[in-house]
């Protein structure tokens, strides 16, 4: 079975939908599948990581300015799509590069994660796939695949009703979460490991690329906490990141033991070793409740807020607000939580939203329709 991934990470873009792409490929590895993918280089693409992990992968040149990637701007990439900007070509163009790559691989399974792509783009390729799987998290856009995955809790099938064919099977929910399998293989430690601890080790994961410097934005608030004498304070950072050093040096100034970790290959571990956690909605927040870690999330992007409503509304995590609420609403979040059963009764909640194995599902659920 042979598949081609095209995902794209950049600056803007942030880095989930490869990662999210990479886990699937690696459960498809270990099933006997040969892995390509197809990543265009705007600045911050993480092409390099994807050859580190033996992947064949065909780059898409950018060519276009830093300022272009970095700033939605409509005249730019004349669409009506409201991400159309982050591939930084038109559709057309982008699928008469992919044909050549396409028509040399001739994949079983052409997989498909990105905000800027929608049905005119499948369709230009169409021929040169057997099958194609979206993963999507917007229900904005139309699609012409035969599989499509959306892994955000409080989606619905009916939601991609009119935008896909009768053809499409729909997998919904953050059951189908592609999570890492180091997840789901330390989530009876980290559940077993909550019973017992109390709150003293606070995780801060705001993303590899963290833009609008969450990062530093909790750090401020957080000195103006009331935190445990012996707290231990650690925030997670992509060496890409722009504000690396400020955040470094932030962390040398609080009044707790504070470490900034860069580019960390056990963030499971880190997760199922931490108490809290103070990070962003998204795709991160199924990977925290796998494990039972409470949360208070950030949101980073517009298209998170459907996401990280729904989440709180199970109780299985609370939703601080935007970037700029942070300073207000962490420490009033933060004095609550420490009081009483709150972290506890998260934890437990957030667990119930998924186990970690849904990269195996839906792995196995391609090879099925592969093979049918």
């Amino acid at each position: 079975m042979k598949i081609a991934f095209r995902a794209d990470a950049s600056l803007q873009i942030g880095s989930g939908h490869v990662m999210r792409c990479l886990t699937l490929a690696n459960e498809l590895t270990v099933r006997g599948a040969d892995c390509h993918f197809i990543c265009r280089e705007h600045p911050g693409h993480l092409i390099e990581l994807i050859r580190s992990q033996g992947y064949t992968t065909y780059s898409l040149p950018y060519k276009g300015s830093v300022e272009a990637d970095l700033i939605l701007n409509s005249s730019v990439i004349p669409d009506s799509l409201a991400h159309a900007n982050w591939l930084g070509v038109t559709q057309e163009q982008d699928a008469e590069v992919c044909s050549a790559i396409l028509k040399e691989l001739q994949p079983d399974w052409l997989i498909a994660d990105h905000y800027g792509l929608d049905a005119r783009w499948e369709l230009a390729l169409k021929h040169l796939y057997r099958h194609l799987l979206v993963v999507d998290d917007l229900a904005d856009r139309p699609h012409a695949c035969d599989l499509l995955l959306d892994q955000n809790l409080g989606r619905e099938v009916a939601d991609y009703g009119s935008l896909i064919p009768e053809y499409c099977r729909v997998l919904v929910g953050p059951k189908y979460a592609l999570l890492r399998p180091e997840f789901a293989g330390l989530r009876e430690y980290s559940l077993q490991r909550r019973k017992q601890s109390r709150p003293r080790n606070i995780l801060i994961t705001m993303g590899g690329v963290d833009q609008p410097n969450a990062t530093g934005q909790v750090l401020e608030a957080l000195k103006h906490c009331s935190l445990p004498a012996d707290c231990q304070i650690t925030a997670v950072i992509g060496g890409q990141s722009p504000w690396l050093h400020d955040v470094s040096v932030l962390a040398a100034e609080m009044p707790w033991r504070t470490k900034v970790l860069v580019n960390i290959s056990d963030m499971a571990q880190r997760m199922a070793d931490s108490d809290l956690a103070i990070g962003a909605a998204g795709s991160t927040s199924w990977e925290r409740c796998c494990l039972g870690v409470p949360t208070l999330m950030v949101v980073l992007a517009e298209n998170q807020w459907p996401g990280a409503r729904a989440l709180q509304s199970s109780q299985g995590a609370q939703l601080v607000g935007e970037v700029s609420d942070i300073r207000e609403q962490l420490p009033v979040l933060l004095s609550k939580l420490f009081i009483g059963h709150g972290l506890e009764k998260m934890g437990r909640m957030a667990t119930q939203l998924t186990d970690g194995l849904g990269v195996v599902q839906v792995a196995g659920l391609l090879k099925r329709l592969f093979a049918a």
